[in-house]
């Protein structure tokens, strides 16, 4: 039982399902920045940092949040960020749910993003970054591939930003994928000094898509 729980709740050690959350073959100092849990008003001040240090990043949407935010949305996309999807409703349960009820959630999100991309998402970051057998079955019904992380900024937990920086900075390295949320200032704050630190340490900020050699949308 130990090994299922702890399988299950470590997205990187591909229990139940196959996640990509870094690139171990990445020599140069390129990393990937993803953003969940938007759209939402902070995700605005997320991109106005982007583009001040012309950076590209992924956006794990949840589908409630883009009905509340279709405008917000379009504009992350317009700006040339990649989207995912995060699950419809993020339940705290959302693993615990029926295959069906899975995919029934992925395609209403997958639906919500296409309006706005005309292409297939294949993309998906399970809430929590907890994986199931049951989400493993709807997987592969609706085929998208698994984005995890290797760089966990502990944002949505602490709004201590020192505590928060320092915690990604000691992690960085060639490859990485750094997790953030798009939904508190905290995280903004955060974001514009990491930015700083990698423009330092000449890093280069490039999509999940490129840094993992995959598609993140089917035509």
């Amino acid at each position: 039982m130990g090994i299922n729980a702890f399988g299950s709740a470590r997205i990187s050690s591909n229990y139940h399902v196959k996640a990509f959350c870094h690139n171990p073959l990445e020599t140069e100092k390129k990393i990937a920045l993803t953003f969940d849990d938007g759209p939402s008003e902070f995700t605005l001040e997320v991109l106005e940092v982007l583009k001040k240090y012309n950076a590209k990043a992924t956006f794990f949407c949840i589908g409630k949040n883009i009905e509340k935010h279709p405008e917000i949305l379009e504009k992350v996309i317009a700006e040339g960020h990649l989207v995912g999807n995060h699950s419809y409703s993020h339940a705290t349960f959302f693993d615990l749910y029926h295959e069906d009820k899975i995919t029934d959630e992925l395609r209403k999100t997958d639906k919500l993003l296409e309006k706005y991309t005309s292409k297939k998402i294949n993309f998906f970051r399970p809430p929590y970054g907890v994986t199931t057998p049951s989400i493993r079955r709807a997987l592969k019904i609706t085929k998208h591939k698994v984005i995890g992380w290797n760089i966990r900024s502990l944002d949505g937990g602490t709004k201590n930003q020192q505590l928060i920086l320092n915690r990604i900075k000691k992690r960085i390295s060639p490859g990485g994928i750094v997790l953030l949320h798009d939904t508190g200032k905290h995280s903004v704050l955060v974001l514009e000094q990491f930015l700083q630190f990698l423009q330092q340490n000449n890093y280069e900020v490039v999509s999940v898509e490129e840094l993992l050699n995959l598609k993140a949308y089917a035509d």
